[in-house]
């Protein structure tokens, strides 16, 4: 601690300060939160390191105002503004008539355990939250600032250099020195490889001024709302970068915390909404960068640890490097596609199946219902006219899902394509989009009696499905022709479904059999 900050951390430490019978520390390498009643106050410690300089009382001060204006974009309700410790005949107040010596964040306080990373040790977050997560992710990368002047090449090769220098800082303990050149020739050559997309995406729009440090421990729930917090205000170089580098982070923080469901889906709802998809050839080598730095900077936390401590926290940076390198291993796309009636329950089985399904974070999920939504700008759970589903517009929607599932696959993805497709034609299609592309492909069609599809439309509550009782009847009189694809009996619990399906990818080599990542994704 500088000793001329000394004076205003004991005064914030003492109750009376703030007309309180407690206050509460936080404490971080680069600031302390002191908790006081319904209201928490940030002091920035008076520090210089190599990406922040908060080392005079005007820099704090202005850090302070940039920390309030960057995260009210996401949390308007935490940040209620910045406060002054001024300092009057050497009796230190909060914004009294003396000169400011320094500068408090004042933030309402929230409960701790509605923190994401405590919510996901205690199995209280569920897909529905995690989905609404990712419209708030992408609500804000969509209304930031544009900036061409970060990110790209040189601002990930800036991050990879960082990172490869502090693992190798550490090799031996608790890094393994072979593993650490390994990943750094890995990452080099995907870096490398993907230098023409990381500038394209520069000059197109998507470097942005983003969160820049969007981990599960930097999310709350505010008033039943996911909300992003804590963004980096103190350096341009980190809080400006592509929005799926920025993305990536939250997708590895699920996947290390074994949360590989939520993990896709927070991927698959960022990448319908926020027009990103053509990055994501780049996005195994975002989520290795991510898992680097949390790497290092468990490292340097083992090593400066309480001996209890010291052994949990190296095999936890361990873990993030061998996480790191796994991003970086090349895993063959399939296509998959997922067809049967309204209510035969195709998106739920599409859904389970997709974290198994290639490369982490698994298949990309290309739905009709979805697909829908979005030609038509509206989020998936808005409902739309009866128009909006003419044979000509579910045409172009067919062929919006082709397009979209053409671009996962050449970026290396497998994909899942989830629609009724009860035209001969539209089977088709999707299996000849296969073809042209290269992969294999696996067809699974779901078939259920006419009294579950009734009921199961019938009792369907939110979703992206728009289908209601009269649409099945309708369906139930189609002549679908011959149906080539694997056949799946669809009744029974969604879990039940999902480990037949399972089952029959696992005979025709299309995902793992059952009890790796996926499952965790359906329940036991």
């Amino acid at each position: 601690m500088d000793t001329s900050q000394q004076a205003v951390v004991d005064f914030l430490s003492r109750p009376e300060t703030f007309g309180v019978d407690r206050v509460e520390r936080i404490e971080t390498h680069i600031s302390i939160v002191f908790l006081a009643a319904d209201r928490a106050y940030k002091l920035k410690r008076a520090i210089q390191l190599p990406f922040l300089d908060f080392s005079t009382a005007e820099k704090r001060a202005e850090m302070c105002r940039r920390e309030v204006e960057v995260n009210r974009r996401t949390a308007p309700d935490i940040y209620i503004g910045t406060l002054a410790v001024t300092e009057d005949g050497g009796h230190l107040a909060l914004d009294g008539d003396g000169e400011p010596v320094d500068w408090l964040v004042v933030m309402r306080r929230f409960d701790q355990d509605d923190l994401f990373d405590r919510m996901a040790v205690h199995g209280r977050l569920a897909r529905p939250m995690v989905e609404r997560l990712a419209d708030a992710v992408a609500t804000l990368h969509m209304g930031s600032e544009q900036r061409a002047d970060q990110g790209g090449y040189e601002g990930l090769r800036w991050v990879i250099d960082d990172n490869v220098a502090a693992l190798r800082a550490f090799a031996g303990a608790p890094f393994d020195g072979d593993k650490v050149e390994a990943y750094s020739a890995a990452v080099h050559r995907a870096l490398d490889r993907h230098a023409d997309l990381l500038e394209r995406r520069r000059r197109d729009g998507f470097v942005r001024h983003g969160h820049g440090d969007l981990h599960l421990g930097n999310i709350c729930l505010i008033d039943g709302a996911p909300t992003p917090f804590d963004a980096i205000e103190f350096n341009d170089a980190i809080a400006c970068c592509d929005v799926l580098y920025d993305a990536a982070f939250l997708v590895m923080d699920l996947e290390h915390r074994d949360l590989a469901g939520l993990a896709n889906a927070f991927f698959n709802r960022y990448l319908a909404l926020s027009g990103a998809l053509d990055g994501i050839a780049a996005f195994g080598l975002f989520l290795s960068c991510r898992a680097a730095v949390r790497a290092k900077i468990g490292a340097i936390a083992a090593r400066d640890a309480a001996p209890r401590d010291a052994q949990r926290l190296t095999d936890e940076a361990a873990a993030y490097l061998d996480q790191a390198i796994g991003y970086l291993t090349p895993t063959a796309p399939r296509l998959i596609a997922v067809g049967g009636l309204s209510g035969s329950g195709k998106s739920s089985l599409a859904e389970a199946l997709c974290p198994n399904a290639g490369a982490r974070p698994g298949a990309v999920l290309v739905g009709s219902d979805v697909t829908r939504k979005c030609l038509f700008g509206k989020l998936p759970e808005a409902r739309l006219p009866s128009d909006a589903y003419g044979e000509a517009v579910s045409a172009g929607v067919y062929r919006a899902m082709r397009a979209r599932a053409a671009i996962a696959l050449a970026a290396g993805y497998s994909v899942i394509a989830d629609a009724t497709f009860v035209r001969p034609e539209e089977r088709a299609a999707i299996a000849a989009l296969a073809g042209d592309c290269g992969v294999p492909f696996t067809g699974l069609w779901l078939d259920a009696s006419p009294a579950v599809l009734r009921a199961r439309v019938r009792d369907r509550y939110g979703g992206a499905s728009d289908a209601t009782g009269t649409v099945v009847e309708q369906q139930l009189d189609y002549h679908l022709g011959a149906i080539d694809w694997q056949r799946i009996d669809a009744s029974g619990l969604p879990y039940q479904v999902a480990r037949r399906g399972e089952r029959v990818l696992a005979r025709v080599g299309g995902t793992p059999q059952p009890g790796t990542l996926g499952e965790r994704a359906t329940p036991p």
